[in-house]
């Protein structure tokens, strides 16, 4: 990655040293060697020319790295929602007591790994797998290796797919080479996005013609794109079927952007336990530089458009959009107070555009289809396509794209309905962020303002239901012992009330009395101080479905109303 160029002796923004960002150098070492050992530290160090204690700071802040030997045979379990609900404590101890004395054998906890479709979900020396393939998988550790999985695809191609099935490179692609070719304006593609009513589908939901028009305006000769495909919440797997079927949309989307707005350097920022899926995009990548689509003449257009992908180095935090622009600058992944905006002062200072891996991969269809086909497909006064993440009790978790407005009873029948034939007690229809809703919302029609007037959000797109007798409490205490685990510890608010209260829950529900009197109160408290003065969303909505709980006794909606997020998660633009 380019960066600008560093001034001897003058530290960054904040006391932070200037790029290029070793992130990526340090996720070759692990890569190579499975862990940081520090003689390599020092290498990178004197050939960085940076000092030790910045790199050992990035070390210490991201849960990617290691720094000690791993063993022969690393076994990762994640403990969130999905897979709390399909017993996933009592799978975990299992493997512990058949696993747990095996001196090569290293058992973890972890933060949802994106496999929610396949709870309880692990990942065997990086593999991922559901867990009923854990005891073959650990024995192909110990001899040739557990090999690479391959990403689940599909044949049809889904409604936001312009193309054809069996459609190549010179069949797709047709916006891009419109808008280098001059037969397609960037100011009508622009139009065109905001006639439409796209907005974020990470979670944002701000209007996409908008920002990109603002960027686009911003001052500026140097401008970047990125694609934020750091999806982590607990529930939230769409974008990873999305890059596994449809890369060429996701990377034209990104495409057009940077050619809208000038930008000649752009970055797909994807999560590392998304190997599959980072392979189905190096191999479409590489494909485009063969057909000069990406390179430095882009299309035949003499203008240069280059993409890259960034390996996350893990945590949640990064799906905020500031902080996964520290990240690429090479520091800690701690949001930014903002304004600026990114749109304005992103990415080395410069403006940048930054949108989700469904939002990029809808901006082809909307070019070709027009507007109003665009809005045709939404129901009611909805707009467009969604894609939802459907997990949690139900017969069938998977992805479905279906038109926005479609309601929560039938994304749970499309989903084979709930398991065991039992009835719904509870949903959350957006992802960990999104405050639980009650059976008697079933019929609510998924939008973005029927969301929010329905006190939760659309959020993510990620509904993971919880059949009735479902400990609801504990329920909603596993969220906020995700939010806590992932709080990047900056602002005291969301670093210590989110302890604070998951202290007073798990209280609660280990000894087994009821949320009464003081600590209830303390919770109600807890939540606003931390909804009202946390820097950014992660904090803001850490009790919102905790909250939605207590109140779900009342009649099923949320006890107060959801704080508008900036993004997905609560967070900026995912």
């Amino acid at each position: 990655m380019k960066a600008p160029q560093r001034v001897p002796g003058v530290e960054a923004r904040a006391g932070k040293f200037p790029g290029p960002s070793l992130i990526p150098a340090l996720n070759a070492i692990q890569a190579r060697l499975g862990w940081l050992p520090r003689e390599e530290l020092e290498k990178l160090a004197l050939d960085a020319r940076r000092p030790r204690y910045e790199i050992e700071g990035l070390i210490s802040f991201y849960p990617h790295f290691r720094t000690s030997p791993p063993p022969p045979v690393s076994v990762s379990v994640c403990h969130d929602l999905s897979c709390f609900l399909h017993d996933g404590e009592a799978r975990i101890a299992e493997l512990r007591e058949r696993h747990g004395e095996a001196e090569d054998v290293e058992i973890v906890e972890v933060s949802c790994l994106g496999r929610c479709d396949s709870a309880p979900a692990c990942a065997v020396n990086s593999r991922p797998a559901p867990i009923t393939e854990v005891d073959d998988l650990i024995a192909a550790a110990r001899n040739a290796g557990v090999g690479h999985a391959a990403a689940r695809t599909r044949s049809e191609p889904w409604p936001n797919d312009p193309y054809p099935a069996g459609s190549g490179i010179v069949e797709r692609y047709t916006t891009l080479r419109a808008l280098l070719a001059g037969d397609l304006a960037p100011d009508d593609l622009v139009s065109a996005l905001k006639d439409s009513g796209l907005r974020g589908m990470g979670g944002a939901g701000f209007p996409t013609g908008q920002k990109w028009d603002l960027v686009r305006g911003a001052e500026g000769s140097v401008k970047y794109a990125i694609c934020n495909a750091d999806e982590s919440e607990p529930g939230t797997f769409k974008d990873r079927q999305i890059l596994a079927t449809q890369p060429h949309l996701v990377l034209e989307g990104l495409l057009c952007g940077m050619a809208v707005i000038g930008a000649e350097e752009g970055w797909v920022f994807i999560r590392h336990e998304y190997g599959p899926e980072e392979h189905v995009l190096r191999e479409e990548l590489e494909t485009l530089r063969a057909a000069g689509v990406v390179g430095p003449d882009s299309c035949g257009s003499g203008r240069r458009l280059n993409v890259e992908i960034f390996v996350s180095p893990g945590g949640y935090i990064l799906g905020e959009e500031t902080a996964l622009i520290e990240c690429m600058e090479g520091h800690r992944g701690e949001p930014r107070n903002k304004p600026p905006f990114p749109g304005v002062h992103g990415l080395h200072g410069r403006p940048t555009l930054m949108n989700s891996v469904e939002t990029f991969a809808d901006v082809p269809i909307i070019a070709q289809r027009g507007a109003q086909w665009w809005k045709d497909q939404g129901r009611g006064e909805a707009v467009g396509w969604k894609f939802f993440a459907v997990s949690g009790h139900v017969e069938q978790p998977d992805v479905y794209c279906v038109p926005m407005g479609t309601t929560v009873r039938e994304l749970i029948d499309l989903a084979g309905g709930v398991t065991g034939g039992r009835g719904v007690g509870a949903v959350q229809p957006g992802g960990a962020s999104s405050n639980f809703i009650g059976p008697d919302l079933l019929d609510l029609e998924l939008d973005f303002g029927t969301a929010a007037q329905a006190g939760t959000m659309l959020g993510s797109g990620a509904l993971v239901v919880l059949a009735e007798g479902t400990d609801e409490l504990a329920a909603a205490t596993n969220v906020l012992r995700f939010f806590r685990n992932e709080s990047c510890g900056k602002c005291v608010p969301c670093r210590v009330g989110s302890t604070k209260a998951h202290d007073i829950l798990r209280g609660v529900l280990d000894e087994g009395v009821p949320l009464d009197g003081p600590r209830r109160a303390r919770i109600i408290e807890l939540e606003e101080v931390m909804r009202k003065t946390s820097i950014c969303g992660l904090g803001q909505v850490a009790l919102g479905p905790v909250i939605s709980v207590l109140g779900l006794d009342k009649g099923g909606a949320a006890a107060r109303p959801q704080p508008k997020p900036e993004g997905a998660a609560g967070q900026p633009e995912r």
